[in-house]
């Protein structure tokens, strides 16, 4: 079977790595690794997708995941990639995101019969005694080596509190505790990781005069310069009650022409020689391409029968057969005297959400960019009414991608 290192290789997982020919042997043969979680959200999102993925590989390759939720480390709080501290979050909040991250991980990892393993670093962390702790791991820290770490330093100009100066121990205690009761020898996660995995690393090679590893993935910024997961909506969850499937599809079909390939390769397991093919493909027919992107990140996600519903009503909306039929797309009720006495467009494109304010609207329709069931709205104020409906439906559209069916109830 292909060492999962040169799979990570040639899909575009690798940013970083602490030895590239030692962390191929060790891959060479059955390896546990781990991950954490921050469960600061009752959901994962599309952020977290790339080290969930990774995980997904390294399973299918004969080797050992933990999932880390970070129970203990999430009453702290990650300084790594903000530029303020994050809100502290109840034990019990905590305890209650980190149940609900523990499900979802299950849909992507096979957690039966020890395949895997799911731990909460709470049940180690919380229970520390803090003088023991300063003694026995807090004295093998230098603070000049601290501060250099980029995740502390970027914080150096906004504030970095003394609760979060102690993060990068708790981490590095993390990945010693799994080596030491789980045979952990990899550590993998984003790149602004890099610091608190090599502290870890470095803590075990002092107490147990052992070397372990650690992986680091690119952030993940899109060629239009946004990062992985957000959209003008705010997060695309992993959570069906927060994103739905046919959003999570629409968020996939959207990607710009130039992310079609690299995300292909990372968060689909197709083979590369047709992630290289899909790739090549130029002007009108690399829709087909984010089609084929779309429905296989939907299908991992919230599984085949999800994917295909959220495929269809996508190309019934947007196909040359556009209807405005499909359950599946995004609704909005309005009462049927409301509609009866008719309603300016403008105001109905601020009311559902497609626009965030009625000015807002007035300049999108006055530009072109409404559409009522896929012809364009004249005027801003245009009235729209109970004689509009198409199959008992309204769709409107604002600009090419982002609409909603209006059904009267």
């Amino acid at each position: 079977m292909k060492n999962v290192f040169h799979i990570f290789e040639e899909r575009g997982f690798v940013e970083q790595v602490t030895d590239r020919e030692l962390v191929i042997e060790l891959l060479e043969n059955p390896t546990t690794c781990y991950i954490g979680f921050d469960p600061t959200a009752k959901s994962l999102h599309v952020g977290n997708l790339l080290p969930i993925m990774s995980l997904v590989h390294m399973q299918r390759a004969g080797h050992r995941p933990i999932g880390v939720v970070g129970g203990g480390t999430g009453l702290v709080g990650d300084p790594s990639g903000k530029t303020e501290m994050r809100n502290i979050l109840t034990l019990e909040e905590i305890n209650k995101n980190a149940e609900a991250l523990k499900t979802q991980l299950s849909r992507f990892i096979d957690f039966s019969y020890g395949k895997a393993i799911m731990v909460n670093n709470a049940d180690w962390l919380t229970d520390l005694n803090y003088i023991e702790f300063l003694r026995d791991i807090g004295r093998h820290f230098r603070v000049n080596r601290m501060l250099a770490a980029e995740s502390y330093r970027a914080r150096l100009e906004t504030g970095l509190s003394f609760i979060e100066f102690n993060y990068m121990l708790l981490q590095a205690y993390d990945f010693w505790h799994l080596f030491k009761h789980y045979g952990c020898r990899l550590q993998m996660g984003g790149n602004d990781q890099w610091g608190n995995i090599l502290a870890g690393a470095d803590l075990t090679r002092r107490l147990e005069g052992e070397v372990i590893h650690g992986l680091t993935f690119p952030l993940l910024i899109t060629s239009t310069g946004i990062k992985m997961g957000k959209t003008h909506k705010g997060a695309v969850w992993l959570d069906a009650s927060l994103t739905s499937p046919y959003d999570y599809y629409q968020y996939w079909i959207n990607q710009d022409d130039g992310d079609v390939e690299r995300f292909l390769g990372l968060f689909t397991f197709l083979p590369m020689e047709d992630v290289r093919r899909l790739g090549r493909l130029k002007g009108a027919d690399i829709r087909a391409a984010k089609e084929v992107l779309a429905y296989e990140a939907t299908k991992l996600c919230h599984g085949r029968k999800e994917a295909a519903h959220a495929r269809d009503a996508s190309q019934q909306l947007f196909g040359p057969d556009r209807a405005t039929s499909s359950g599946a797309a995004p609704t909005y009720p309005m009462g049927q005297e409301e509609l009866d006495q008719g309603i300016p467009a403008y105001i109905l494109f601020e009311k559902t959400g497609l626009c965030k304010t009625r000015s807002e609207a007035r300049r999108l329709i006055s530009q072109g960019g409404g559409y009522l069931n896929g012809q364009r709205v004249q005027t801003f104020d245009q009235a729209i009414s109970i004689s509009d409906l198409q199959q008992d439906v309204l769709l409107l559209r604002a600009g090419k991608k982002r609409y909603v069916r209006i059904i009267p109830e």
